[in-house]
């Protein structure tokens, strides 16, 4: 489970007393249809990165990448990434065969060379942390070998496309994994519809989330964030009943936070946290491309399942704090 301003459904005293718990990394959830329908998960997703980018090279030049900041073999290299993408599908529909689900049609919010990099890396960062999240759901030890196969390039290609961006390639010792229905819930945003026959893959998008776009970089220890109308939301569905505390839960790694929110004042039903999540005396701070979930867990009496989350998945690029002393 678990953005930026960059898509509508993503962002642009509570730290200190926080929960904080080491995630168990075992997805809990073994998919009706087993390896197959795990298999068809990861071609659903590699065909959504191969439309990604085959559109983003149609639409933007080698000139207009430069004229964005990029560097003279950045378009290139965003070529290879679609040949990678390719190959993936390629690959994977062939391992199915006549059981390979087909092509779902997308769009995509990006406008300019520098938000579909932008969105580039939120979906390579994805990528690796749908296929790290899946693979203790596969059975067939063969098809693990392939899968982290194609995670290790996936991470190769969120590291080079977040250098681009002046992002850190690696922020955190340890990638973030995430369940089938975080990674649905993220994908889902992009699909428009699916090819018609196709079975539909056993996993549910939670409500959106919207954070609210900050002026600011997001910073651990320190920025606020604010989730839009997600308590009138969440009430309207009765997710929630109206004295029932909300939770923010951030995902960093093998790190989960929990931040207690609040409804701002006025009409508008939003929730927000003070700040951020910083780092404790056993965990890092939250930092790099950091997801985020609404939950009715605290962390204490309960922990953020599928079941208690009522809306998600949102996408920070979160500042580094504290972490690098430069002491070996």
């Amino acid at each position: 489970m678990r953005y930026s301003s960059l898509l509508p459904v993503l962002a642009a005293g509570l730290t200190a007393a926080a929960p904080v718990e080491q995630r168990d990394v075992a997805i809990d959830f073994n998919p009706p249809g087993g390896d197959v329908t795990i298999l068809n998960y990861a071609l659903t997703l590699e065909y959504l990165e191969r439309n990604f980018y085959q559109e983003g090279l149609a639409n933007y030049t080698q000139a207009d990448f430069v004229a964005a900041g990029f560097p003279d073999p950045f378009y290139a290299n965003l070529c290879e990434i679609y040949y990678d993408e390719k190959t993936h599908v390629s690959f994977l529909a062939g391992a199915l065969g006549t059981a390979a689900v087909h092509e779902a049609t997308y769009s995509f919010p990006s406008t300019t060379p520098a938000s579909f990099v932008a969105l580039s890396s939120v979906l390579e960062g994805v990528g690796v942390s749908a296929y790290l999240g899946a693979a203790a759901a596969i059975v067939d030890k063969s098809y693990l070998t392939v899968a982290g196969s194609i995670l290790t390039v996936e991470s190769r290609h969120s590291s080079y496309i977040r250098a681009a961006l002046k992002e850190s390639p690696f922020p955190k010792p340890f990638d973030t994994p995430l369940d089938f229905n975080d990674v649905y819930s993220l994908a889902a945003q992009f699909i428009t519809g699916f090819a018609p026959g196709d079975p539909a893959l056993p996993f549910k998008a939670f409500p959106a989330l919207t954070l609210q776009p900050s002026q600011y970089p997001y910073t651990a220890g320190s920025s606020p964030v604010t989730f839009t109308h997600a308590y009138k939301n969440a009430l309207a569905a009765n997710l929630i009943s109206g004295d029932e505390p909300v939770y923010a839960v951030f995902f960093s790694g093998l790190d989960t936070y929990y931040v207690k929110t609040y409804v701002t004042k006025g009409n508008s039903g939003d929730l927000k946290v003070t700040s951020l999540p910083g780092a404790t005396a056993t965990m890092l701070a939250p930092t790099g491309q950091v997801y985020v979930v609404l939950s009715t867990a605290d962390g204490v009496s309960s922990k953020v399942s599928d079941e208690n989350t009522i809306s998600g998945v949102g996408v920070l690029e979160v500042n580094p704090v504290g972490q690098r002393t430069g002491v070996f």
